[in-house]
């Protein structure tokens, strides 16, 4: 068992206890410990939320439970004789603390019946376990945690922590607006104002965007948009409450932005999709640039916005 997830998964088929899951001899125990911390009930609801369009979710105290089901046939042809058919399922649990667990068992086929037809049934489960493992630390707050931890633990820049993530969850299957709450913001930019505080507007600032804005703010830490890293500016703190500028090509305030989603309808080609900025003075959601790369520069976005929060610039 390793603390990082360089030895990817301990298993053991032997009696054994952990944190509350009591595996019977002869099952099957994965496990993943991740030096990260999951405590706040925001982040726990964050993750729960954002897989429901993949896996079938449930929470109970600290712990939430992602369940993969599939199905196996027998034969090709439902309507021959003989045909049978049964429903299997896996589920991984997320264990929230000082250290994340994420733990899975591989229960006996018998379980389900006696579906004893059903060829390398403890090989598949044990892949598909993998995989919503792998798609839970690609998709949700936990990668931006991890990819935090990794970039100081082995000394990585931003864009190389999001590469080692990707190398150790080969199986991740990509799940959009899986991270309703936006990533935490590093010490450095909380402590970017002199006096370590700032003042956080009653609602949105006037626009229309300064678009020397790259010149006058700090840069801040990117948004992992499934894999695709979004440039921050003058983003201050961890709650919101000033965003700042994101997006180096198509550019938004999000502190003038008012979430009207007129860019979302105009935008030809599907730039943007909507994802929540709780504390956000101005707007609690906001249109995510996830898709900057496809941009074909027709400023449709940046003509239909009210306040004039947008600014498009085109790739050189």
């Amino acid at each position: 068992m390793s603390l990082l997830l360089k030895d990817r998964v301990w298993t053991m088929e032997a009696p054994t206890a952990k944190r509350g899951v009591y595996p019977l001899h002869g099952f099957k125990l994965g496990l993943y410990r991740l030096p990260i911390k999951l405590e706040d009930p925001l982040e726990l609801k964050s993750v729960h939320d954002g897989l429901k369009k993949a896996f079938e979710m449930d929470a109970y105290a600290d712990r939430i439970f992602a369940t993969y089901r599939w199905k196996e046939q027998n034969m090709k042809d439902p309507d021959a004789k003989g045909y049978e058919e049964v429903e299997l399922s896996v589920t991984v649990e997320i264990v929230s603390g000082e250290v994340v667990d994420i733990i899975y068992q591989i229960f006996p086929i018998e379980k389900f019946g006696d579906p004893n037809w059903v060829k390398d049934y403890r090989k598949k489960a044990d892949h598909f376990a993998k995989m919503v493992i792998d798609t839970i630390l690609r998709n949700t707050i936990l990668a931006d945690k991890m990819i935090s931890y990794l970039a100081k633990a082995e000394k990585l820049n931003h864009y190389q922590a999001i590469q080692r993530l990707e190398e150790l969850t080969p199986l991740a299957k990509i799940v959009l607006n899986a991270k309703p709450k936006p990533i935490e913001a590093g010490a450095d930019e909380i402590a970017e104002d002199e006096s370590g505080e700032f003042e956080i507007p009653d609602g949105a600032k006037p626009g229309p965007i300064d678009v020397s804005y790259k010149s006058k703010m700090k840069p801040s830490t990117p948004f992992d948009a499934n894999g695709y890293a979004i440039k921050t500016w003058g983003r201050k703190g961890a709650n919101n409450g000033i965003l700042g500028v994101w997006g180096e090509f198509v550019s938004v305030d999000y502190d003038i932005c008012i979430a009207d989603g007129g860019c979302i309808e105009a935008c030809p080609v599907g730039v943007y999709e909507w994802f929540d900025t709780p504390g956000n003075p101005a707007s609690g959601k906001k249109p995510l640039m996830s898709k900057e790369p496809d941009c074909i520069f027709c400023l449709a976005c940046e003509n239909v916005c009210p306040p004039q929060a947008i600014k498009i610039f085109e790739q050189k």
